[in-house]
């Protein structure tokens, strides 16, 4: 019990009590759940913060076995969003009230850091007063300097696993763990509210992988964490795998609410696509955060991360007035502020 108490006191754990966590979740997860809960109310009361994201590119130079849009995969139906049409997306948002934009794709050769540098600029121009988050993969420092530079404030990019045996098992030898660690830090030492994260039952995964990427995170302290469960694609090396634990992926959730009492939690489409109302019940076990699809519909049915993936009802933009009153039930508010990290606010022009 010195690991619940610890967890609760504010204090870091080593990573045999993150084991212990882990193995003892059945009769612990209905008391930790309650107290992420009441975390995260007492750190940002009963707000949901909103992103609008927008998926403008499925092209991506990496191979990870267990994505829908890797390279090797020659049935996705490919596409690259023009600026004109990412900014109009954007106009949309902003009609809706939205105040963050994510924009998410694969690693595209096609979208040049200059063009990116160049977009990120021309949504901050129009929209001073909104937060731009980037979410594109591994890139050099001076990279995400320039991004940094023309306006972008935060940046996603989920470290997927912290074991270097179980990272090799999810990617191909061009990839490493080093580098994926390396780019996180790049991040923070930019300046960007920096978020990482993991797939809950991936395959080889284990009660010691989760352990450790639950050991990374509270030494990497990042402003967001992103945790789904894996959800296969009929197009990847895994298509044959299970899917991971809803219930666990909620349990994380909550571990991760305790260990970090301030961070930017969502609950992702991943979690609603598994279980039913798996996003709300991500909100009671900690989450504050929810990144419904401004994409237009068609890129939304050909980003293909994992089959079956939630693309409308509540999980589109337009429908915020459903979304509302989902959260409603679960006695929450919708917020369309940007939506800051509480350490990270910083006046904006």
């Amino acid at each position: 019990m010195d690991g619940v108490k610890k967890l609760l006191a504010g204090e870091a754990l080593s990573r045999e009590e993150f084991v212990y966590l882990l193995e003892n979740r059945a009769h612990l997860q209905p008391m930790l759940t309650k107290k992420a809960e009441e975390t995260c109310l007492a750190n940002y009361g009963r707000d949901v913060y909103v992103r609008g994201l927008i998926e403008f590119t499925n092209y991506c130079r990496n191979d990870c076995y267990y994505c829908g849009i890797r390279r090797s995969n020659c049935y996705v139906n490919r596409f690259r969003l023009d600026e004109d049409t990412i900014l109009e997306r954007c106009a949309v948002g902003y009609g809706l009230g939205l105040r963050t934009f994510v924009l998410q794709g694969g690693e595209d050769g096609g979208y040049s850091f200059h063009r990116l540098a160049n977009l990120v600029n021309a949504i901050k121009t129009r929209y001073p007063d909104c937060a731009v988050t980037l979410s594109v993969g591994e890139h050099p420092k001076e990279v995400y300097q320039s991004w940094f530079d023309a306006g972008a404030d935060r940046y996603l990019l989920r470290h997927e696993t912290a074991s270097t045996s179980h990272y090799r098992h999810l990617h191909p030898e061009r990839q490493s763990l080093q580098t994926r660690l390396e780019c996180l830090e790049n991040l923070k030492e930019i300046g960007y509210q920096v978020g990482c994260g993991f797939m809950v039952g991936s395959p080889g995964q284990g009660v010691a992988e989760l352990a450790e990427d639950l050991f990374f995170i509270q030494s990497f302290r990042p402003h967001m964490v992103g945790i789904g469960p894996f959800l296969p694609q009929k197009d990847t090396p895994f298509r044959n795998e299970p899917s991971g634990d809803g219930e666990l992926t909620l349990y994380l959730l909550s571990l991760v609410r305790l260990m970090l009492p301030r961070v930017l939690l969502p609950a992702t489409t991943a979690l609603a696509t598994l279980l039913p109302k798996g996003r709300e019940q991500g909100f009671l076990a900690g989450a504050n955060v929810c990144m419904p699809n401004l994409s237009p519909e068609e890129a939304r049915k050909n980003y293909t991360l994992y089959d079956n993936k939630l693309s409308t009802g509540t999980e589109a933009a337009e429908s915020l007035q459903a979304l509302d009153k989902s959260l409603q039930a679960i006695d929450r508010t919708l917020s369309l502020s940007r939506g800051d990290h509480i350490e990270r606010t910083k006046p904006y022009v």
